[in-house]
């Protein structure tokens, strides 16, 4: 499977998941960060947590502005 076809069967996911992890950064206040990377770290293959990581990211600058 080509990197494109990986990336685009698993969005969704990736998002889904992503969305879920930052759901919790209020419940967890100072704890998250290091919460939400050992669940980031757990993601397999690693190709999908990267894609998690990414979409993280992106919520987290859209929250700050």
């Amino acid at each position: 499977m080509s990197r494109a076809d990986f990336h685009l069967q698993n969005l969704d996911s990736a998002r889904d998941e992503a969305h879920r992890l930052f759901a919790a950064k209020a419940q967890l206040k100072g704890a998250w960060l290091g919460w939400v990377a050992s669940r980031i770290y757990a993601l397999q293959p690693a190709e999908y947590a990267s894609m998690v990581r990414r979409e993280l990211q992106s919520l987290r600058e859209m929250s700050e502005k």
